[in-house]
């Protein structure tokens, strides 16, 4: 397992030698784009939006509901409603209330999403302020990382370190950086770079792989491993969920590095390999060869989030979008319509058979969302029961109002390339 780094060196050598090429704005390397002044990253483009609620609503309607959910989650009831919760004069987490408060990175990752998307600059700051300084590791070997916790087989949970939240993190700090600066007290676009290295460099960092910590992307596959671990490295496992082709092509834009426009076509054509042909369901794990991962292999709530990605790698896309997300898109709405669209259930085997058959307000989201680049006949009516979620309440609110808003957001417009 030693030396699987990327092959440019240590992080340090790669830092020096780009601070050696300051001034020079033709020179890229494997951490950002060398402007005039040194390592930065290049303004990303902004895209035209897809907004099938404004098909649907009138524009009071949307602002609305888009206040009433941030609302509810970010400033609501503490025992009833909120999962954001301020602290001290310039912290904040987000608290996954089902499973004793648990901070996740994937929950801050996405509420620093929504914040930037709806220029909450409070919001966001106090998030990031928390997960530096109390969620990032400061020793080696995983130093740079951040503590989360992850689901296990046996509906308990474990410490770990997510890829998923980190990769949100990074995105968040990109769009701050491009829509408010970072000229003022938090300096978005360092702290994207400093992610950006550690996801690639980690092994270049350590000198190798330490106490099991690796890269968090394979550097020859190009995708990112279910945890930076020397066990998943060993079983090339990855997930459906974390890949997300839509961010490495920004990344590719803003960085100049090849590396993630590699990262993005081979996460696409993981998607190909994972998804169930008759069904279209991805499991929660499975091999960078697209095998299920024995105990991950069915379609479960970590699985929603897949749908979320691919739908915005749709929306984003820089250059022609992936013909077959359309397809896999209109698959799994044909499933979920035989199941029953007011009906289906909330957990499945990868050839439809149900294993939880209740109803759950993160997949009705989540479906929204396939819709808006479904071509369907019934499309709509998955955009209309999305609609029709209000923000959760009660102790299982957290994974459905994170995923909820998210999905009321992108559905109005809202989520943009900033």
């Amino acid at each position: 397992m030693f030396g699987r780094g990327s092959g440019v060196g240590t992080a340090a050598a790669v830092l020096a030698l780009a601070f050696a090429f300051t001034g020079c704005g033709s020179t890229t390397d494997s951490i950002g784009y060398n402007g005039p002044e040194g390592i930065h990253l290049r303004q990303l483009p902004r895209r035209p939006v897809m907004a099938p609620f404004r098909e649907l609503h009138t524009d009071a309607e949307i602002a609305t509901k888009v206040s009433n959910w941030f609302t509810s989650l970010f400033h609501g009831d503490p025992n009833t409603a909120a999962i954001y919760f301020p602290i001290g004069a310039d912290q904040a987490n987000v608290q996954d209330i089902l499973h004793g408060a648990q901070v996740r990175t994937e929950g801050v990752g996405l509420a620093m999403m929504i914040a930037v998307q709806l220029d909450k600059r409070e919001e966001f700051d106090r998030l990031w302020t928390y997960a530096t300084e109390v969620l990032e590791y400061k020793d080696a070997p995983k130093r740079g990382y951040f503590q989360s916790r992850c689901n296990e087989p046996n509906a308990t949970t474990q410490p770990c370190d997510d890829p998923f939240g980190e990769q949100q993190m990074t995105m968040a700090l990109i769009f701050a950086h491009d829509r408010w600066g970072s000229s003022t007290t938090i300096d978005y676009e360092k702290a994207a770079i400093g992610l950006l290295t550690v996801m690639r460099h980690k092994q270049d960092e350590n000198g190798g792989v330490v106490d099991g910590v690796t890269d968090t992307f394979d550097a020859v596959a190009a995708l990112p491993y279910d945890e930076p671990t020397d066990v998943a490295a060993a079983l090339s496992s990855s997930s459906p969920s974390i890949v997300m082709p839509a961010y490495y092509d920004l990344w590719a834009y803003a960085t100049d590095d090849p590396f993630w426009t590699r990262a993005a076509s081979s996460s696409r054509a993981y998607w190909r390999r994972t998804a169930h042909p008759t069904t279209g369901l991805m499991p929660v794990r499975a091999t960078f060869a697209g095998e299920p991962v024995p105990n991950w292999d069915n379609f479960l709530a970590e699985s929603y989030r897949a749908q979320i990605n691919m739908a915005l790698d749709q929306i984003w896309a820089l250059a022609e979008p992936d013909a077959w997300e359309v397809t896999e898109a209109n698959t799994l709405l044909a499933f979920f319509t035989m199941k029953g669209i007011n009906s289906y259930g909330a957990t499945f085997t990868l050839d439809g058979g149900a294993i939880d058959i209740n109803r759950d307000n993160g997949l009705i989201a989540a479906n929204g969302v396939t819709a808006m680049i479904a071509t369907k006949l019934d499309r709509a009516d998955y955009i209309v029961k999305a609609w029709e979620l209000g923000p959760p309440t009660g102790i299982p609110r957290y994974y459905s109002g994170i995923l909820g808003l998210t999905s009321v957001l992108i559905l109005s417009g809202l989520y943009q390339v900033w």
